[in-house]
């Protein structure tokens, strides 16, 4: 169950497919070049193999144990592991240099990220979680807050949470009643939050939660949310911690996986209420978090990545030493690493997985683009950046559980055993296509708000850049792209003549992303071989030239298919399963 980091294959994605060196043109990433990325790489890599990934077999064992008062005592090593984390200064790459950060490019801290959470998706979330806080606080706190409250959580001190959900209130965020009463330059929060990820842990100092709720005068629904900083442990003027917050946890889950993090059921106010600084103006809590949700959903979308990863090493590293039975033309004591379907499997897991890394180093440029163009092209990337976000989040986590289960079935019996490891990966990514949004709702997101809103303008200018690319390219990689780009035009047409009848375009949503998801694999999985057999010959060694050349060549004839099953299904309407009635679905 070693994890050894793809480190060769995100130095080809940072160069060739996010363009590292147009990145560094950037104002903010002047000082970034392909010698410091590469030494990132090379030293994140060691932390992650060393120190993280012998930790998550072992503490998906031991899981989390909430004691009588309401503490959380996490897996033996996590504490010491992101302890370690914050003194290499690991916790502090993407965060503004004026809080003690390091500014680099999401592209670049996104492969970083991918060997954190492909050593332990349970023990990452605390970073991935504390993360998303920074940047929604640098965005949207004020200067006193950002001062007191970022500068530790970048260093790795403290660490954040986000608490939306509530009992009630799950996807229809409108349905919150946690309360904040005004009382002096603070507020009081009241109120249950569930399903907050490490909501209470002993791995940091303090643990600052974001909270959503509503203050007595707001209006009804999703317009009278407001978002608040809420601290375990309250700060002194000079820094340092002071009393208990009124915020304490009530249970941890229970889960199918990801097993080793705390999932917390957190109360406030038992005793009064917890004492929140309201972040903004009131009732623009909504538009706070969704400001940061981009960012959150792409991060999942690499968790989807990560675990894929992971899994697929061990799949491999087993298939490579499991001898039974004798390969058709192979001898005896041949691995099952040389059966023809076990083979297939596996390099189709392969040249997946290199499609996702190739989409996430993209979208990583893309944000950092988003955020730092010059005035007159930021709208471009925005939108660009916008329309991969939803694929992004959903075609991956989607593809890990189908991913994760393959390595399953490429151990046979055993990987059904939780000795092996392999079903952990599997369970743990069940959760991806669920949190921060389920695939249903990135496929609204694209298919309303990024297709049909502008009837498909910003798909079709994508569409138009991606035959560019691809014209130049011999045959044999330009062909089954070009194939897919007809496909998903014509498709894109039938959507739009459906804009009138929403139903009928929402129910198939799904499938949509995922053909878009396919596609714009294949578009970066052509430009690869191409780059591999040129520019990258002699960078990189003649075995990863090869390898890589051969798994681009494999996606495009087995996993480019997918988009004319998928555009059959997306043109049949859906009007079969629009015709079924809920009652006829009870037994």
């Amino acid at each position: 169950m070693n994890y050894t980091p793809p480190i060769d294959d995100m130095k080809f994605g940072l160069r060739y497919l996010a363009d590292l060196e147009k990145l560094a043109g950037l104002p903010p990433f002047g000082d970034i070049s392909i010698e410091l990325a590469d030494a990132v790489l090379e030293e994140a890599g060691k932390l992650a193999a060393d120190v993280i990934a012998p930790l998550n077999h072992s503490a998906d064992n031991q899981g989390c144990v909430r004691t009588e008062d309401g503490e959380v005592k996490t897996p033996d090593g996590f504490a010491n592991a992101y302890r370690a984390m914050g003194e290499a200064g690991w916790t502090a790459m993407e965060a503004a240099e004026e809080f003690g950060g390091q500014h680099m490019p999401m592209a670049v801290s996104a492969a970083v990220n991918e060997m954190w959470q492909s050593a332990s998706l349970s023990f990452a979330l605390c970073h991935l979680l504390t993360q998303g806080q920074i940047y929604a606080l640098q965005k949207s706190a004020n200067d006193a807050q950002k001062e007191i409250f970022v500068p530790p959580m970048v260093e790795g001190r403290w660490t954040g949470t986000m608490n939306l959900t509530e009992p009630q209130a799950g996807t229809d965020l409108a349905a919150i009643k946690s309360r904040a009463i005004p009382n002096g330059d603070h507020y009081l929060i009241t109120g249950q939050k569930i399903y907050i990820t490490y909501g209470e842990h002993d791995m940091a100092e303090n643990i600052i939660h974001l909270v959503l709720a509503r203050t007595p005068d707001a209006p009804a629904g999703v317009k009278g949310i407001s978002v608040f900083i809420v601290p375990k442990f309250l700060v002194n003027e000079d820094g340092s911690l002071g009393a208990r917050n009124d915020v304490k946890c009530l249970s941890i889950e229970k889960k199918l996986g990801i097993k080793a993090s705390p999932t917390a059921v957190l109360q406030y106010g038992e005793k009064g209420g917890a004492i929140g600084y309201l972040v903004g103006e009131e009732n623009k809590g909504l538009e706070i978090m969704f400001g940061m949700m981009n960012h959150a959903r792409f991060a999942v979308g690499l968790q989807g990545l990560s675990i894929a990863e992971r899994a697929y090493q061990q799949a491999v590293d087993y298939a490579a030493n499991r001898i039974q039975g004798a390969p058709l033309d192979r001898p005896e004591g041949t691995p099952i690493i040389e059966h023809p379907d076990v083979l297939r499997l596996v390099s189709v897991m392969r040249s997946e997985v290199e499609a996702m890394r190739a989409l996430i180093l993209v979208g990583g440029a893309a944000l950092d683009k988003a955020h730092h163009a010059e005035e007159g092209q930021k709208a471009f990337e925005e939108q660009r950046a916008s329309l991969l976000i939803p694929i992004i989040k959903g075609w991956l986590t989607e593809r890990s559980v189908a991913l994760t289960s393959d390595a399953v079935q490429v151990h046979g019996g055993m990987g059904f055993i939780e000795e092996t490891g392999a079903a952990q990966h599997f369970r743990d990514s069940r959760i991806l296509p669920i949190y921060e949004g389920t695939t249903a709702i990135q496929a609204n997101d694209l298919l309303f708000r990024k297709t049909l809103r502008d009837n498909g303008a910003g798909l079709k200018a994508l569409f138009t850049e991606i035959e560019a690319d691809i014209k130049g390219l011999p045959a044999q990689y330009a062909k089954p792209v070009m194939q897919g780009l007809d496909t998903a035009r014509a498709t894109l047409d039938i959507l739009c003549g459906r804009a009138n009848s929403p139903r009928d375009a929402a129910v198939s949503g799904v499938d949509w992303l995922m053909l878009l998801g396919y596609l714009f694999g294949g578009w970066q999985m052509a430009k690869s071989a191409h780059i591999a057999g040129g520019d990258a010959v002699g960078v990189f060694s003649p075995d990863f030239v090869a390898a890589k050349q051969t798994t681009c060549q494999i996606y495009l004839s087995s996993c480019m298919p997918h988009i004319g099953a998928l555009s059959a299904k997306i043109c049949s309407a859906g009007s079969d399963v629009l015709s079924m009635r809920p009652e006829w679905l009870a037994r």
